[in-house]
């Protein structure tokens, strides 16, 4: 293309779409491609959700998300529990301190790793969440995925796995299977609840921990 006359006529297309420069600085075209949401740009937009009937039902306070916005690694619960409504972060309460152990024993941090849950107010009396409620919720779910780009995701127990991977097939079938799920390794383990009262099942959580271990260092 030679003709100034199209020449300009190209660049007052493209103004027209909004291009208002151009430039060869591979840091301008990594900037450019990288249009991430920003975790307080999904939080904000949550705002004070009604959007499902939770809202109504007891809940304290949104329990949204807790840790580096940059995780490889990032833990998929089910729902805040009563401590978690309480201080508005997940798995604080006797459970949080188990999953603290289990990062701990793959030589991470929690402020290392990313945590959320699928639903992010209390279900009364801990019940199980609806499918109305998770469908409501697991949107917002999805943009923290796509903002922290984990290389590695845990989802915890049946619900988060049912969540993702869209699947009734039960926790005790799936994990032991690395799954691929949006550019990232998805292992499904048991919830740290359920640990808790089935203490026998930690040594299958080991083994996949091990396994999430293996895959955060490339050796998978």
């Amino acid at each position: 293309m030679s003709d100034p006359a199209e020449i300009l006529g190209h660049l007052e297309y493209f103004r027209d779409l909004g291009v208002d420069g151009l430039s060869r600085d591979p840091a301008w075209k990594a900037r450019a491609l990288d249009r991430r949401e920003t975790l307080e740009a999904i939080r904000a937009d949550l705002g004070d959700c009604t959007r499902c009937k939770l809202h109504r039902l007891g809940r304290r306070q949104i329990v949204f998300g807790v840790g580096s916005p940059d995780a490889d690694l990032m833990f998929v619960g089910e729902a805040p529990g009563r401590d978690e409504d309480a201080q508005g972060y997940p798995f604080v309460g006797k459970a949080g301190q188990l999953l603290t152990k289990i990062i701990e024993a793959i030589d991470l941090t929690r402020d290392q790793v990313y945590i959320a849950n699928v639903i992010k107010c209390r279900p009364p009396e801990n019940r199980n969440p609806e499918p109305d409620e998770v469908a409501s919720c697991e949107p917002f779910l999805f943009r923290q995925l796509e903002s922290v780009r984990p290389k590695v995701i845990v989802a915890l127990g049946t619900f988060a796995v049912r969540a993702l991977l869209k699947t009734d097939a039960p926790i005790s079938r799936l994990r032991g299977t690395v799954y691929d799920f949006r550019g990232a390794k998805l292992v499904p383990t048991f919830h740290p609840a359920f640990l808790l009262r089935s203490p026998e099942r930690k040594r299958d959580t080991w083994a996949d921990m091990k396994k999430v271990r293996a895959l955060l260092r490339g050796e998978e």
